[in-house]
């Protein structure tokens, strides 16, 4: 099912070729004049550019060509050469009816899926998120159902930080607090004969009753700051790290309960925010592939000797820039996270292969995928171009600056969605529905609008861009917001109730007023975001269309009566229109993992 830009195109297209001219020059797109005309072509001047020809002569050969299209209400040439094109109403009465007919609302699928990882989230263990994790979570979690959505087969990649360097400072700092932890740690430096299932489950208990994860965000930072001017204390952290990494016994234990305590919070915050990984890795998974990959890499010639440690070289002959090696092996004998980063390349091969693995992460981290994937393409883990980093900026306070709290301190991301939450109720029982809703609806449906806030101020700006986090505007029903697009689909859902409960059916389209088709062409336009905001891995692209199609359904439904039209025939379309709005909507919100309640 093709929409009006497409086969509009291949008409213009066919008028171009009858000329001689590239039928590629029929390109058609939405008209930047809506008042003017429905859709424009400028093939007309690259055309003369190449012909060395009138512009206008062009594009009125092409006029005259297309005037007897059925589609084609009318053909004008305008300015030096653009063609401005408007459909009749039979047209987007058809289209209209090919939309409430589709189970998808006009959304098509790739030609070619592919199989698609994407990593993103990017929790480190032994932490509690923050709100640098927000943005990771949701432009990730929007790629990730958008190309779910259009057919790739797809997975989802938490991909822990669980083995490097914090891992080390966290085991010395728990034994340098506890001297039973610090005694247990030294006696079960490998595992001791007869130890059973009920062995660790006793430790386990007894590592629960001292460390909760509340002490492990409290350790780190004294025990991070303390490493960089305290270098005894730097290489005690680094050789436990190392024993860590090569097996020791009790570093393993302890290392389980802090994964552990972890994910259960991680957990918590991700299902809060919609978020769901279909694989919860990390840098640990490939501990058993570094070695033997080493190995490999050493035979293959690109493993280079560096004061100690071992590198490999990625920097090439026509590079404007400094491009660093990667850091394979550091002197004290550890992997690096390049090396986890690199190792978790082959594993994907080995398990999934993917045609394409995306990278969720913030844009200042650039520079050492760069390093990583080159190393990866060298080392024939992947092909050129199946590595891509999608980089997002950050979301800042009213000061510019990456957001904080009041006391200038790293906001915890379980406290964001709490906030969110708790604005969502002021805004719900402002609007007076406290009293009707049951508590626990009412609970359920201050999350999705704090949720529809929170993504939806994120996905609406290009993921490169660093936007203002401003709370109050984002909550509002009423502008650009995500509580917006949940207002005007549960008023879509209301109506809808209302007119079944009247025994009132929807039925065949005919579009007569303006307000029907401005709906119906946004309606038509909808597999064209889709298939853009997949090619440009751009969320905001269908979130400004979820909001142009709130606004137009807004102007539809105070122009054009439903209920009390005219007429039953018109009645009739009209809900047939309200109903493909709201699936066309609830797909797109889908897609940017917004939930929309049943009523608000």
């Amino acid at each position: 099912m093709t929409d009006l830009i497409a086969r509009l195109g291949e008409a213009v297209g066919a008028a171009f070729a009858g000329l001689g001219l590239d039928a590629a020059l029929g390109r058609v797109t939405a008209s930047d004049r809506p008042d003017l005309a429905d859709f424009q072509c400028n093939g007309a001047l690259a055309g003369a550019k190449a012909t060395k020809r009138d512009p206008r002569r062009i594009a009125a050969a092409i006029a005259a060509r297309l005037g007897a299209d059925p589609m084609i209400a009318s053909v004008e040439v305008a300015g030096p050469g653009f063609i401005n094109l408007r459909v009749t109403a039979a047209t987007l009465s058809a289209r209209a009816s090919e939309l409430a007919g589709d189970a998808r609302a006009g959304a098509g699928v790739v030609a070619q899926p592919r199989r698609v990882l994407i990593d993103y989230g990017g929790p480190n263990v032994a932490k509690e998120m923050h709100v640098g994790h927000l943005r990771a979570s949701i432009i990730g979690e929007a790629i990730k159902r958008l190309h779910r959505f259009r057919g790739d087969e797809t997975l989802g990649d938490a991909h822990f930080g669980d083995w490097g360097f914090q891992m080390g400072l966290l085991i010395v700092a728990c034994a340098d607090v506890d001297a039973g932890i610090a005694a247990l740690l030294a006696r079960l430096a490998t595992k001791p004969d007869g130890f059973t299932e009920a062995d660790e489950q006793a430790i386990d208990a007894r590592l629960s009753a001292a460390i909760a994860l509340d002490d492990l965000d409290r350790l780190y930072p004294a025990a991070a700051a303390r490493a960089k001017s305290d270098l005894d204390y730097r290489d005690r952290a680094r050789r436990a790290t190392a024993e860590l990494q090569a097996g020791h016994f009790g570093y393993r234990l302890i290392w389980a309960h802090f994964a552990r305590i972890t994910r259960a919070a991680l957990e918590r915050d991700f299902h809060a925010l919609g978020v769901d990984f279909d694989l919860w890795r990390g840098e640990s998974d490939v501990d058993p592939l570094i070695d033997p990959m080493v190995v490999e890499l050493d035979a293959k010639g690109l493993l280079i000797d560096d004061q100690g440690a071992r590198i490999i070289r990625v920097a090439r002959d026509d590079d404007r820039r400094e491009v660093p090696p990667l850091l394979v092996v550091s002197s004290e004998g550890s992997a690096m996270y390049g090396t986890t980063d690199l190792a978790t390349i082959l594993d994907r091969r080995n398990f999934f292969d993917p045609q394409l693995i995306l990278y969720v992460v913030d844009q200042r981290q650039a520079d050492h995928f760069e390093t990583v994937f080159r190393a990866a393409y060298l080392a024939g883990y992947a092909v050129p171009g199946a590595l891509e980093h999608i980089g997002f900026g950050t979301m800042n306070g009213v000061d510019g600056k990456p957001f904080k709290t009041r006391e200038g301190g790293v906001l915890k991301l379980r406290d964001l969605i709490d906030m969110a939450r708790g604005k969502a109720r002021e805004r719900l029982e402002e609007a007076g529905l406290g009293r009707e809703f049951p508590p626990e609806e009412f609970e359920t449906t201050a999350l999705q609008v704090a949720v529809a806030a929170l993504k939806f101020a994120d996905l609406i700006n290009f993921r490169g861009t660093s936007y203002v986090f401003d709370l109050d505007r984002f909550s509002s029903f009423e502008g650009k917001t995500g509580p917006y697009l949940l207002y005007q689909a549960v008023r879509m859902k209301s109506l809808l109730r209302k007119a079944a409960a009247d025994g009132e059916k929807a039925g065949t389209v005919k579009i007569d007023a303006p307000a029907e088709r401005d709906l119906v062409l946004l309606l038509d336009a909808f597999d064209h975001a889709l298939a853009e905001a997949y090619d440009k891995s751009a969320p905001n692209l269908i979130a400004d269309h979820a909001y142009r199609l709130a606004q137009t359904f807004a102007k539809f439904y105070a122009a054009c009566p439903v209920l009390a039209a005219p007429d039953a025939a018109t009645k009739a379309s009209r809900l047939t229109l309200t109903a493909t709005t709201l699936k066309q909507m609830e797909s797109a919100l889908e897609v940017l993992g917004i939930a929309t309640p049943e009523r608000m």
